[in-house]
């Protein structure tokens, strides 16, 4: 994942009181959590599409078999190829151009697919799929760190597929070329594909059509407790916790606090309400991160669920606004 060094600067403040901020009951919430633990299909109010966790994991399975996938690579563009082969049948944009850091030139592609809604306003959900170019000699596979979030978003493109959407347009974003070319892990021209898309959306008209920009970023994590970002949008990351609240998981949400310069970045830096779904504390004290302990084994099918059914809600919530 990341740029690394001190742009990654982890708290881990515990947030006091953070149940307080809305009219929830625990003792409701262990129930409605406990009644969905171990179903293939998880879906927590009606009006919220099911998200199917196991099928999600598979689609984990699918990305890492390929292996690592810096850019440049065979495996990366096999990726490039997976992805879009699960996207038949949907309006896909591709956003393809090269990069010439000092390593060399490199190919970067954004995969874009759009659902319509019947609102005017566009929500943006997006994923990396890279791995980092300094361990492409590595068995360095980013199960987690880009593989999970990836999966999440080709299972949300199945729930949307074929449907009429009763609000804002969906495009799902998955993001190339996020990854440092150089260690140590802070390299501040990174996220070649959000920058590259960010700049084009804002010089076409795009940008200010997007409602919300909401990144997935290491959301497979066994042990998942997603970070409340200080650097997001506050009223964007009530509404993630309001919606985890909704869905009975309110608990893998925001007990830590931390500044992560991610995906999101380029877009909050222009104006766009922006939120990061992240978990960066990958084992004790993040030691699976950026190591080819980043392996399957490590994720679990029902943390990719409460992320997925957390998403979903936030997009209704907003679809509401």
């Amino acid at each position: 994942m990341k740029l690394g060094g001190p742009c990654f600067l982890v708290l881990l403040l515990l947030v006091a009181g953070c149940n307080a901020r809305s009219a929830f009951d625990p003792t409701a919430a262990a129930a409605a959590s406990e009644a969905l633990v171990g179903q293939k299909a998880i879906s927590a109010i009606e009006s919220t599409p099911v998200f199917d966790a196991d099928r999600a994991m598979q689609f984990v399975k699918g990305i890492v078999a390929f292996g690592p996938r810096p850019i440049g690579s065979e495996s990366h563009k096999k990726v490039e190829n997976y992805i879009l082969s699960r996207l038949k049948g949907i309006e896909v944009e591709q956003d393809a151009f090269d990069v010439h850091p000092t390593e060399g030139t490199f190919p970067v592609r954004n995969i874009v697919a759009k659902f319509p809604g019947t609102k005017d306003g566009i929500i943006v959900i997006a994923s990396h799929y890279d791995t980092n170019w300094p361990l492409r000699n590595e068995t360095y596979v980013g199960a987690n760190d880009g593989a999970s979030s990836s999966a999440l978003l080709l299972e949300i493109a199945d729930q949307l597929r074929g449907k009429k959407r009763e609000g804002y347009s969906v495009w799902l974003l998955w993001d190339d070329g996020e990854e440092s070319m150089r260690l140590p892990w802070y390299d501040p021209e990174s996220l070649y594909g959000v920058r590259h898309l960010a700049e084009k959306w804002q010089s076409d008209g795009t940008l200010k059509k997007i409602k919300a920009f909401i990144l997935e970023d290491m959301i497979g994590d066994a042990d998942l407790n997603i970070e409340k970002l200080t650097n997001s949008t506050p009223w964007l990351e009530d509404l993630v916790y309001q919606a985890a609240t909704r869905v009975g998981y309110q608990s893998h949400f925001f007990a830590r606090e931390a500044q992560v310069e991610d995906d999101h970045q380029p877009f909050l830096d222009r104006g766009v309400p922006a939120t990061d779904l992240i978990d960066f504390n990958y084992g004790y004290n993040n030691v699976f991160w950026h190591t080819p302990e980043d392996t399957v084994d490590k994720l679990s099918p029902k943390s990719l669920g409460i992320v997925g059914a957390v998403t979903l809600e936030t997009v209704r919530l907003i679809d509401q606004r």
